[in-house]
């Protein structure tokens, strides 16, 4: 090989050792940058579900909705799945009744209960009649008043 072919066969190799390096340095690059989306991603739905909670649960509804809408069932998965979603109405039924009767339990605990509101209005009412009565008894006064002062 003659010199001139050797520097050429160099500068070749040099070039494709710099692509090389340039490839490694740009898909490093970008698997960092990846790496670091989708930790940021991670993080952000984190924070999300931890102050949303409920929109999971409805997120996650609704997804399985649509899933379920999308994909056909067969018989096999029919025989498979009655019994899951005869436990998951009943669980969902309990967990109703449950939230109704501490929802209750925690009205009457602040004294909303329907004879209370009863009370109260009875007692409002009874201040608006007593009020009107003074009110009445006021005028027909100052009536008299003004009547025996005009004469």
């Amino acid at each position: 090989m003659t010199d001139h072919q050797q520097h050429d066969h160099d500068d070749t190799h040099g070039r494709l050792r710099d692509g090389v390096d340039q490839a490694r340095d740009a898909a490093s690059h970008a698997y960092e940058s990846a790496r670091h989306r989708a930790s940021d991603a991670a993080h952000a739905t984190a924070e999300t579900l931890e102050a949303n909670p409920l929109g999971l649960v409805v997120g996650g509804l609704a997804l399985g909705a649509l899933v379920a809408a999308v994909i056909p069932r067969g018989q096999r998965e029919r025989d498979l799945l009655a019994p899951v979603g005869r436990k998951v109405s009943a669980a969902a039924t309990a967990a109703f009744a449950a939230a109704k009767e501490a929802g209750r339990s925690e009205i009457e605990q602040l004294g909303l209960t329907p004879d209370a509101a009863r009370g109260q209005a009875k007692s409002l009412f009874q201040g608006i009649v007593k009020a009107a009565a003074s009110a009445g008894t006021a005028a027909a006064k100052a009536g008299k008043e003004q009547v025996k002062t005009a004469s």
